[in-house]
């Protein structure tokens, strides 16, 4: 059974920092590109970051580049989302995403986890 758990989320001032971990299993991590996503009410659910285990640069979004760090430990299959320096806008459910093309594009997930939520205040 394929599994994706994000964790971590919470609640933060701005400026502050949170970790979000995406715990996988039943899938072949190596083979899979792992993407975050977040959702904040009223809007669009949009990707914020990438990485997989083929060599490619890890991606970030234009709202995040520069403040959140992805990561991630092949031995315990997890992902990791380093969010520094948060801001209001950046409250949102988080999920957290496993498919075989490396990017954002949301349809190209096959695996969803359930969200974890940030909020973030002022």
């Amino acid at each position: 059974e394929v599994q994706l758990q994000a964790s971590g989320g919470g609640s933060v001032q701005r400026g502050g920092s949170l970790r979000l971990s995406c715990a996988t299993s039943g899938f072949p991590f190596d083979d899979y590109a792992i993407g975050w996503f977040r959702q904040a009410p009223g809007k669009a659910r949009e990707g914020v970051a990438c990485i997989n285990s083929k060599g490619n640069t890890p991606f970030y979004s234009d709202s995040v580049k520069g403040r959140f760090t992805v990561s991630s430990d092949g031995a315990k299959n997890t992902v990791y989302l380093q969010m520094n320096d948060l801001e209001p806008d950046d409250a949102a459910d988080y999920y957290c995403a496993a498919g075989t093309h490396y990017g954002t594009t949301q349809n190209a997930y096959d695996y969803w986890g359930q969200g974890t939520q940030v909020t973030v205040s002022s």
